[in-house]
């Protein structure tokens, strides 16, 4: 019983310790893949491209970085700027390139942010993890799952006003108006907050993208694209998603 007790001493000395050591380094590499993949759990249920293997990678990197920063002065004390802060500073600066990838900007709008936003503080969790601010990164990783979830919702039922989706039309033809889908919209009380073209013209066939916003209950979706599907010219595809897509 003592040795087991010993060995839990050791091992929690280990975690806790302020050097580099074997166990600690693996605590805190998983940990941060935990935090990191909670995170992405909740963005990809949102449909968004960066997901549970993005964040979970990036809070790992980050916290891989942070233990290589405070490892090269502990153990190369001859090194004149053997500054732990160096590596870190340049995660953070670094990481504005995966951000920028989970960015849209499509005809002045953007989408992304959140999850760019995401990116960044996964990144930051990673780096409290490798300095041992273990639990200041778990507290932080409950916060954005709060601020995700309970704030997302909070917004878009008293100040956005109502759910945000994407209905995408593929049709042959070049289409030029749009006016008998807005009609048909504000028939099934659908309010289009914007739209999105793209033309084929090889081989002759429109894609739309039409941002719209429910201020009510749900629309009757099937209704609605079943008189989608009716409309001139010929629709291929009707689409009902989070995501602007081609």
């Amino acid at each position: 019983m003592q040795s087991i007790m010993n060995t839990i001493d050791y091992i929690i000395n280990q975690i806790t310790s302020s050097e580099v050591n074997a166990i600690g380094a693996c605590f805190k590499l998983a940990l941060s893949f935990i935090l990191g993949a909670v995170i992405g759990i909740e963005r990809r249920r949102k449909g968004q491209v960066a997901g549970t293997r993005t964040f979970a990678l990036i809070s790992m990197g980050s916290t891989l970085a942070m233990l290589v920063s405070i490892y090269i002065p502990q153990e190369y004390m001859g090194l004149k700027n053997g500054d732990p802060g160096r590596i870190a500073a340049q995660v953070i600066s670094g990481i504005g390139f995966l951000g920028a990838g989970a960015i849209l900007h499509m005809k002045g709008s953007v989408r992304g942010l959140t999850t760019a936003a995401g990116i960044w503080i996964a990144a930051c969790i990673g780096l409290a993890i490798g300095a041992g601010m273990y639990l200041i990164a778990i507290i932080t990783c409950i916060l954005i799952i709060f601020i995700l979830i309970q704030v997302d919702s909070y917004e878009h039922k008293y100040i956005s006003g109502g759910d945000y989706k994407i209905i995408r039309v593929k049709a042959d033809g070049v289409i030029t108006n749009l006016e008998p889908f807005r009609v048909l919209f504000n028939k099934y009380q659908i309010h289009i907050q914007n739209e999105y073209f793209k033309y084929e013209y090889k081989e002759s066939i429109s894609i739309i993208n039409f941002i719209i916003i429910n201020r009510g209950k749900n629309p009757d979706y099937v209704n609605l694209f079943s008189e989608i599907e009716k409309m001139e010219p010929s629709t291929r595809s009707i689409t009902l998603t989070n995501e602007i897509n081609e």
